[in-house]
């Protein structure tokens, strides 16, 4: 049967013919995918003559992307070692490799930099307490200066580098999802389901919710009654134990799945349930007012982008501090978070309240909302323009 390392270089050497020129690009996962999807789909237009090989470490990350059209080849990365790196490049041979933001793998950076293969980081972030900055972070060190070039998201990740001596390789490049979200906005691909959902009603698009955000949106809904809203939950997670807890919680919800060919959602209706993935970055056009989850765990908040590219007004629970787009959205007054003061989350109805009844706050955060994720745009082309200006691939 062999290994799964064994298995992987197998496949590789049968799917690669010899003497291709390769463009890797390495993702973690899904969320650094959506960080390198920008880059790859102007690699593609720029350079047609080279060939896009994607690799991801996560599970969460490969089997949700691994029919991705925009890459000719998608594996996971063998773990890293001096040997699994020297036989993967061996078979790979790349002309150039990109790793989003928190890729540091100490074997690949070597074996790369001493076959003399551009490198380069993409989207990054840095923070003092992370071990590049410490006094025994001499090795995690050596790997960033194998870098040919460190694209930073802001201006603090960058002071940090200079530091410690590596500013001449590093550059604020910014936050290539912002050009990814702007992009799914002005594709306007529809959702025929919302549609015709609650015409003339004011939605509110709920996406990545988990069990906290729902018992608030549950509190909101009753509460607001009066105001006849329309809403749509879409949570993170779809599986059988959580859509039935959903079920409990919201008897009188439409489920999308259950909807049947022409989802028609029945008359009468204030509540659709999104039980499937892959329509959320697309639904939040439809929305009055977006509420991001996860900001009620520890863990954070989901992506904000994705809803404030429409200048909507973005609502999340008070953990959001550890996502710099998060916190740029709520200090730049285009997002707003209640704090978690009860079992009932009373500060969601109270917010959703505010902004329902004073068009001028509305209108405000809307407008700030909208703002903040196009003033942050550009990522992509500063990274295209350094491959270009550098001369790193050659059609």
């Amino acid at each position: 049967m062999g290994s799964w390392p064994e298995k992987i270089f197998s496949r590789l050497r049968e799917a690669i013919p010899a003497g291709e020129k390769i463009i890797w690009v390495h993702c973690a996962s899904l969320g650094e995918f959506e960080q390198g999807r920008p880059i790859m789909e102007r690699l593609r237009i720029d350079y047609p003559a080279h060939k896009i090989l994607l690799t991801f470490f996560s599970p969460s990350g490969y089997e949700v992307q691994k029919n991705y059209a925009g890459a000719d080849w998608i594996f996971y990365l063998p773990a890293d070692g001096p040997n699994n790196a020297r036989r993967f490049l061996d078979i790979v041979n790349p002309a150039l490799v990109i790793f989003v933001k928190y890729e540091f793998w100490y074997y690949y950076c070597k074996k790369i930099k001493y076959r003399n293969i551009p490198l380069l980081l993409v989207s990054s972030l840095f923070r003092r307490d992370m071990s590049f900055f410490k006094w025994y972070g001499g090795l995690q060190r050596k790997i960033l200066a194998r870098f040919d070039h460190l694209f930073v998201q802001n201006e603090s990740s960058l002071k940090l580098l200079q530091e410690i001596g590596l500013g001449e390789i590093s550059s604020v490049g910014g936050d290539t999802r912002f050009d990814r979200v702007i992009a799914i906005a002005e594709q306007g691909t529809p959702v025929p389901v919302l549609e015709s959902f609650g015409k003339n009603q004011k939605m509110i698009v709920a996406g990545s919710t988990w069990s906290g955000d729902e018992a608030a949106i549950a509190y909101a809904m009753e509460r607001l009654s009066h105001e006849n809203l329309i809403w749509v939950i879409a949570p993170h997670d779809t599986g059988k134990e959580h859509i039935t807890e959903l079920k409990t919680r919201f008897p009188d919800a439409a489920f999308y799945t259950e909807l049947g060919e022409g989802k028609s959602i029945p008359p009468g209706t204030n509540l659709l349930v999104v039980d499937t993935v892959g329509l959320l970055s697309r639904m939040y056009r439809y929305a009055f007012i977006c509420y991001v989850g996860g900001g009620l765990r520890v863990m954070g908040v989901h992506n904000v982008l994705e809803a404030a590219v429409y200048g909507k007004p973005v609502v999340t629970g008070p953990f959001y501090q550890k996502y710099a787009e998060a916190v740029g959205l709520i200090n730049e007054k285009g997002g707003l978070f209640f704090q978690e003061e009860s079992a009932e989350q009373k500060g969601l109805t109270e917010i959703l309240q505010a902004l329902l009844s004073d068009p001028a706050k509305y209108n405000m955060h809307s407008e700030a909302a909208r703002q903040f994720v196009f003033r942050h745009q550009g990522a992509t082309a500063r990274i295209m323009e350094f491959i270009q200006e550098k001369r790193l691939l050659i059609n």
